[in-house]
């Protein structure tokens, strides 16, 4: 697909499998992308790696990357070794050897960005992949409904993994260290670009996390891009079970806030997942968005996006004209 006789530049934000799925439709779109991933992880090979090494959590990176993989035979073969988690019961086992490699790499370079480039060419990435910071974050998120008594009272959990898990229901998140730095290749991406994609994924630590960063919010509040929306095709368990799709558009909003807010041009939803479809047209229609919902889920697993019918529905995004408002409904059922 093509912009004035260029590739569309797409840019999608997020981390883990939300993003690997928005990467896969993506690259039947564009091959000028950028993915901009978040760098919080705290749990499983990743959060080893990080407590030992003090280096970028390399997991969500990983993957991105291996969604990225070139189709040349010899960049298929690399890009499974990427995946593929080393055996045994010894302190490497469940390690992805990709993990090990990208560390490896971040400590041979001052820059990740130069590490996250040597690692692409390994596997002739379809774009580039770039950490949303340059330095390791931790979120800290506020919960509430812990005590049935008292509904309202909030406590604060600290780390990805605490947060995705925790018992109550989780309201906000933020950042630390506060002030930490945005990559100046994901903010200059996110200014460059055509369209911009959030969602799907965790929301309250892989999607909302882009909008808390200083110089990255401030990109996204004002790109001139088109920003869609994608939403999760099923609740997560631990961070969004008592939210609806239109409440989780609220969450983003109130996140962005402090930057002005979120410019969204378009929603995508899947149509089997719209429970409530009027409380998801209103607040889309108070956003200035439009609303297109279809089939996005595959065949074979309501939890996973189809690629193919995900870049169909970004496709007609980016082909609609401009027209400065939303369509009538705000909506499109298909």
């Amino acid at each position: 697909m093509s912009k004035g006789g260029r590739a569309v530049k797409a840019v999608a934000l997020g981390g883990g499998h939300g993003l690997h799925a928005v990467l896969c439709a993506l690259r039947l779109i564009s091959d000028d992308l950028t993915a901009i991933v978040t760098v919080a992880d705290d749990g499983g090979s990743s959060g080893r790696i990080r407590r030992e090494l003090k280096v970028l959590p390399p997991g969500d990176l990983r993957m991105a990357l291996a969604a990225l993989a070139g189709d040349d035979p010899a960049h298929t073969a690399w890009a499974e070794l990427l995946q593929h988690r080393i055996g045994g019961t010894g302190v490497l086992a469940g390690h992805p050897v990709g993990n090990l490699m990208l560390t490896g790499l971040l400590e041979r370079h001052d820059d990740p960005v130069q590490a996250l480039a040597a690692l692409g060419e390994l596997v002739g990435a379809v774009g580039r992949v770039l950490p949303m910071s340059p330095v390791p974050l931790d979120l800290v998120g506020e919960a509430d409904r812990f005590d049935p008594d008292d509904p309202t009272r909030t406590r604060q959990i600290r780390g990805q993994v605490s947060i995705a898990s925790t018992p109550g229901r989780v309201v906000s998140v933020r950042l630390l260290p506060p002030g930490a730095p945005a990559c100046a290749d994901a903010v200059d991406a996110v200014r460059e670009a055509d369209v911009v994609v959030l969602g799907p994924g965790s929301w309250f630590t892989s999607v909302i996390p882009h909008l808390l960063l200083r110089e990255l919010g401030k990109a996204l509040a004002g790109t001139a891009a088109r920003v869609v929306v994608v939403l999760n095709l099923v609740p997560q368990a631990g961070e969004t079970d008592d939210y609806a799709p239109h409440e989780l558009l609220d969450l983003l909003q109130t996140h962005a806030e402090p930057f002005g807010g979120l410019p969204i041009d378009t929603v995508l939803a899947d149509a089997g997942s719209v429970l409530d479809p009027d409380g998801l047209r209103r607040c889309t229609r108070a956003l200035g968005a439009r609303l297109v919902v279809s089939t996005l889920a595959a065949d074979d697993s309501v939890e996973r996006h189809d690629p193919v019918r995900l870049s169909e529905a970004i496709s007609s995004v980016i082909e609609e004209p401009i027209t400065g408002e939303p369509d009538g409904e705000a909506s499109a059922w298909r």
